[in-house]
């Protein structure tokens, strides 16, 4: 019973730690995507809205987490956004289409 315990501290433990880096990799993601459309990251965070399980290229199973975050063209509207990770790696990201400030 003792080792089950231990067991299931461990995974939550593991769990936790994983999502924490993930999040720090979700946010310097995004501030990389909204400085290449030259777009203001609001809020400086990101939100793990979603997580499941997908497969890498090489077919191996890796957790899936949807990250939503705001940009902002010109200061005064919020676009929501999202990014996916696969493990580690960006796998997709939506900014919506929004007009550019002159």
């Amino acid at each position: 019973m003792e080792l089950m315990l231990i067991a299931i501290l461990a995974a939550i433990t593991w769990f936790w730690m994983d999502s924490l880096s993930k999040r720090e990799r979700a946010i310097l993601l995004g501030r990389e995507l909204v400085a290449r459309l030259n777009l203001q990251f609001l809020d400086e965070s990101v939100a793990c809205t979603n997580i499941w399980f997908g497969r890498n290229r090489h077919g191996h199973v890796q957790l899936l987490r949807t990250y939503a975050f705001e940009v902002s063209p010109d200061g005064t509207e919020r676009l929501p956004c999202r990014l996916i990770l696969l493990g580690n790696q960006l796998s997709s990201w939506h900014i919506p289409p929004y007009l550019q400030p002159l």
